[in-house]
């Protein structure tokens, strides 16, 4: 009888069908969950959603190192500012035209409609206006996942430079601690030694858990030579259309947790015929399908928007399910030339805002691609 109350009171808090609850547990537990995993995972989420204030239910992904992460987060990227050295061609749909929202005011509706995972960075620019909103939300330090990221140049200029911008993030964030810090690309000959910084800063309580982003299978095996504790997330970009299987696996058989950024292809994919398809079966909207597609994987996702319709639209993947058919033509849309283009970009970018910038000195030429 208990458990039935349980049941009763978790669907009609969550608003979802008990069997696709279930469903929607798989990819964090690989294969059918038990009832105890759901009524688990279905406590989380009923504790999140209370304690909130807003009106999303996000499950927690457990990280290697005992601590656990929302599945979605909202991410800050082109959010109130555009970093100079950013690519004009990757701003995304809702850049062209409008007037430009603030950080403090996207951050702020984020997290009024129940957002409490943030993905910020040094390159992003606008952490000082992501903690004016944390700030003026009133929402307890506890209750928020904060992650963020070290530049190229910091990596570059060597361990103290790393630490320095670890303590201005945190400062900006208006926090003393992070859940989560990266470095945000494998500048060559320097982020094993900026990582081993972090490995100081997490047993100093300055992070709780060590990430890295962008990283192929040779950049970790490097890494893993020197350094003492494995990072629990590899934050690349996922989506159908670059899918790139070896490395997944790799990383994940590590134990280590993917994270994909450009979830929803800035917009870019909201057309395509595919897409579009199987939005139409499902009753729901592109950006649904993609960010449920990721979900299902069981990556975590950080899809980003100025517009608070769609902060919750992006979030709301977990009442439905893309069966086997829909997700092996998701699967198969990855192309070679996103491949090619992928290995291009990461030449390009590890040596970024470095005094190597535009060089190939140091860059690793035969990194596995897909």
């Amino acid at each position: 009888v208990a458990l039935a109350a349980l049941a009763l009171a978790l669907r009609a808090a969550l608003a979802v069908q008990w069997p696709c609850f279930q469903r929607a547990l798989r990819p964090l537990t690989g294969s059918r969950p038990k009832s105890s995993d759901c009524r688990r995972l279905g406590l989380e989420l009923l504790a999140m959603k209370a304690g909130s204030g807003g009106s999303l239910a996000i499950p927690l992904i457990p990280l290697s190192d005992g601590n656990s992460i929302p599945q979605v987060g909202y991410g800050t990227y082109k959010v109130g500012f555009i970093p100079a050295s950013a690519s004009s061609a990757a701003a995304g749909a809702e850049s062209a035209g409008g007037t430009q929202r603030t950080a403090v005011e996207c951050v702020a509706d984020a997290l009024e409609v129940g957002y409490r995972s943030l993905d910020c960075a040094q390159f992003y620019g606008n952490e000082a206006d992501v903690g004016k909103a944390i700030q003026s939300s009133g929402i307890p330090r506890a209750d928020l996942y904060l992650e963020s990221k070290v530049w190229t140049d910091k990596i570059y200029e060597g361990p103290e430079a790393v630490r320095a911008q670890v303590e201005k993030s945190l400062k900006d964030l208006g926090t003393d601690y992070l859940d989560l810090y990266c470095i945000h690309w494998p500048v060559p000959g320097k982020h094993v030694e900026a990582y081993l910084e972090l490995e100081k800063l997490q047993r100093e309580g300055r992070i709780r858990s060590l990430g890295v982003s962008n990283y192929a299978v040779e950049d970790f095996t490097e890494l893993m030579q020197k350094a003492t504790l494995k990072p629990v997330v590899n934050q690349i970009e996922i989506n159908p259309f670059l899918y790139r299987r070896k490395t997944i696996a790799f990383f994940e058989s590590e134990g280590v947790k993917m994270q994909s950024y450009r979830t929803l292809r800035d917009g870019k994919a909201f057309d395509n015929p595919e897409v579009q398809r199987l939005a139409t079966k499902h009753s729901r909207t592109p950006a649904q399908v993609l960010g449920r597609w990721c979900a299902q994987k069981g990556f975590i996702c950080i899809p980003k928007t100025t517009k608070k319709a769609r902060m919750i639209e992006n979030a709301q993947i977990y009442d439905f399910e893309l069966d086997a058919e829909d997700m092996a033509k998701l699967d198969a849309m990855t192309t070679p030339e996103n491949i090619v283009n992928f290995r291009a970009l990461y030449e390009k970018c590890v040596n970024r805002d470095t005094p190597k910038a535009g060089s190939m000195d140091g860059v690793k030429t035969d990194i596995t691609a897909d």
